[in-house]
């Protein structure tokens, strides 16, 4: 949800984003947050996210009451999509008051970054450099310790 506004979330993102072009197609669709009162506006931006999807996507949820995984498990998962999967992952982040339950219900997974509240723009950064820390699990570059 939303753009990055502050400089240094777009130029952690566009680090991560730069490292990982070499491995993986990375798409950013930025849905525009809705304004209102939170019920209403997580309605009409969850429509806009299910809107952006195409049927073979497997929306991967980041939700506060979604599963916590360590790295090692995301690369489980990125490698598991690679094999098996005819579509690609999309990772789905929500606006400041969360997701409405039309995109839960859509999601392959529900997946937690933090047990911790997290800013949608640090969230997205933290994801890309899971994504990053992932590939380098799969291909055997030390950046994981």
């Amino acid at each position: 949800m939303g753009k990055l506004k502050k400089s240094f979330w777009k130029d952690a993102a566009a680090h991560y984003e730069s490292r990982l072009e070499r491995w993986r197609h990375l798409e950013s669709i930025q849905v525009r947050e809705a304004e209102g009162p939170p019920r209403s506006r997580n309605g009409l931006e969850g429509r806009k996210i299910l809107e952006s999807l195409s049927p073979r996507d497997i929306p991967l949820v980041l939700d506060e009451r979604g599963e916590g995984i360590s790295s090692a498990g995301l690369a489980a998962i990125l490698r598991k999509a690679d094999q098996e999967s005819p579509g690609g992952l999309c990772f789905i982040i929500g606006g400041a008051y969360g997701l409405d339950d039309a995109v839960r219900a859509r999601a392959h997974r529900l997946l937690r970054l933090s047990d911790m509240t997290l800013p949608h723009e640090l969230a997205r950064v933290f994801l890309l450099e899971q994504i990053y820390r992932a590939e380098c699990i799969l291909r055997n570059i030390p950046y994981h310790h």
